[in-house]
């Protein structure tokens, strides 16, 4: 490829690359609409387990201890007074192991970063590899290929070419050569 061509390409991937980030960043930061009061109930008790049962949060859970839980993560929603965050923080103030999606802050982010980082790094090394092997790929035969071939023709080796994939004809139906009419006995 020449250069103009490459020069004429990578502004199409700049501009890819730079919607691609503005719309996940706006996907991300988006705020949703307000929240009923049952919807944020709902979506609480989704983001604690039971502090019982293995697996479940309180939403799925029908143990008394989940049951306890919702009561007062419904409570808390009535009362109005305090957001979705200080809500599951008290929760989790109670019973410590019940906190089902990690913080966004601290070491427990990395649960965020570090798949994102993984797949920039892979995009990004297979992107250089396939440059590496664009940029490395030879076609055009030098001095040294021509005298490797003279030298093996010279030696009587001889290379066999590999036959042309042609789809075979279809078998032709012989005109019978008689006339047909009566058989003679």
């Amino acid at each position: 490829m020449s250069r103009t061509a490459a020069l004429k390409r990578w502004p199409g991937w700049a501009l890819l690359a730079v919607v691609a980030l503005a719309l996940l960043a706006v996907t991300v930061t988006r705020e949703a609409e307000p929240l009923t009061p049952e919807e944020r109930i709902e979506e609480i008790s989704q983001q604690v387990s039971c502090p019982v049962c293995d697996g479940e949060s309180v939403y799925e859970s029908r143990n008394s201890a989940s049951a306890a839980i919702r009561a007062e993560i419904k409570a808390l929603v009535a009362g109005g007074q305090a957001t979705d965050d200080d809500i599951v923080a008290s929760i989790v103030e109670r019973f410590p192991e019940t906190q089902i999606v990690p913080k966004s802050s601290g070491f427990e982010s990395l649960v965020w970063v570090l798949p994102m980082a993984a797949l920039a790094c892979a995009v990004l090394g297979l992107f250089v590899a396939f440059r590496r092997w664009r940029m490395n790929t030879d076609t055009i035969p030098d001095d040294d290929d021509r005298a490797l071939v003279e030298a093996a023709l010279a030696a009587g080796v001889e290379v066999e070419e590999p036959a042309p994939e042609v789809a075979e004809p279809a078998p032709e139906v012989a005109e019978p050569t008689e006339p047909r009419g009566e058989v003679e006995a």
